[in-house]
């Protein structure tokens, strides 16, 4: 089979996975399309805070990198409560995260966005490589870099995943009793979604066939031969634009929230190899995550969110206590950075009440 066909049949297998997109650093030489959202602000920069890039390593050894947000009027002779941040999969720190880490911020906390290994200012190599336990393990570490601060309260250390980091925050969570509060955002199941696509739409033969695509790349690839690489964005739209790739166009190949890397190209942010991306289909984050009970969990959706049965499952599946919250009329995306919508509020009375 040829490469390009390759390619064609992975894309067509995984096309439920289309929302998978992620921009790095920041770069000013593109031009993009106006942005066409309301009420956005993912690029917020708080006056209540300071920002301060950190560094510490994962029991792989490896790197991991984030930015510390501490309130202006924090007494660091006391003990704070933190809060540890997760962008949405294939994003950066800098994409949506880091919008909420500066909100909570704002109410007290001190909140730790970082960048997952192999993405953004972490280290891993090659990079974009998909490898769910290796994500997991980056908020394990990040306990561990937030335990070890003087002015933190060890015991009182919480977790916040949007999109994708949603079910990297609970798979961290049933391993790591640490993290006292858990709340997911807009959640994906990476796992999940590339096991039987949105809504269950995948057949297990699709799936297969995916398997043995990615394979025979794999096989290529040992021989000397090109990556193969899966665009799931495209740079343009039409009016025949997918509705789900049109709201994440919206976002991540607009102004309203795009970062590109010095040296790449817009396209090239949203590739990753079609050889590793299949390694989400060993990855279960709701298996055993009523284990995570007495501790508490949020889930919070929007109502009109393509993803919601992803908050909605792992609401089921959860132990007490526990709350599904829905945001009216909000989709997907919207909260990555719609902060008319978001419901800081709310998430900042959940930490509140449980990081005392």
């Amino acid at each position: 089979m040829q490469s390009s066909n390759l390619v064609r049949t992975f894309r067509a297998s995984t096309l439920a996975a289309l929302f998978i997109s992620g921009i790095g650093l920041f770069s000013s030489s593109f031009t993009l399309a106006a942005d066409m959202s309301n009420g956005t602000n993912n690029f917020y920069q708080s006056q209540q805070v300071t920002v301060q890039k950190v560094t510490f390593k994962n029991q792989y050894n490896m790197d991991v990198v984030g930015n510390l947000v501490l309130p202006k009027n924090l007494n660091k002779n006391s003990k704070a409560s933190a809060i540890i941040v997760g962008h949405p999969m294939g994003a950066v720190k800098e994409q949506s995260s880091m919008l909420y880490a500066q909100k909570l911020a704002e109410q007290g906390f001190v909140t730790l966005a970082i960048d997952l290994p192999f993405w953004g200012e972490s280290e891993g190599e090659p990079r974009k490589l998909v490898s769910p336990e290796i994500y997991t393990e980056a908020f394990n570490a990040a306990v561990d870099y937030l335990g070890s601060q003087t002015f933190i309260d060890r015991n009182q250390i919480g977790v916040l995943g949007i999109c994708g980091s949603g079910s990297f925050a609970i798979s961290a969570a049933k391993l790591d009793p640490r993290l006292k509060a858990i709340a997911t955002v807009s959640m994906y199941d990476m796992g999940g979604v590339t096991r039987h696509g949105l809504n269950h739409t995948q057949t297990l033969a699709q799936r297969k066939q995916m398997l043995e695509t990615a394979m025979q790349q794999r096989d290529a690839e040992f021989q000397g031969k090109v990556k193969q690489w899966i665009n799931y964005l495209p740079t343009t739209i039409n009016e025949k634009t997918d509705p789900i790739v049109r709201e994440f166009y919206d976002f991540y190949r607009t102004p309203r929230g795009a970062a590109i890397p010095q040296g790449q190209t817009l396209e090239q942010t949203q590739n990753r190899a079609l050889s590793s991306e299949v390694r989400f289909i060993n990855f279960y984050p709701f298996n055993d995550i009523e284990t995570i009970s007495p501790r508490p969990m949020l889930f919070i959706t929007g109502d009109q969110a393509h993803s919601k049965e992803f908050s909605e499952e792992a609401y089921q599946l959860a132990g007490q206590p526990k709350e599904l919250y829905y945001v009216k009329g909000a989709g997907h995306v919207d909260l990555y950075d719609r902060v008319d919508l978001i419901p800081f509020d709310k998430l900042a009375s959940f930490f509140k009440q449980n990081l005392k």
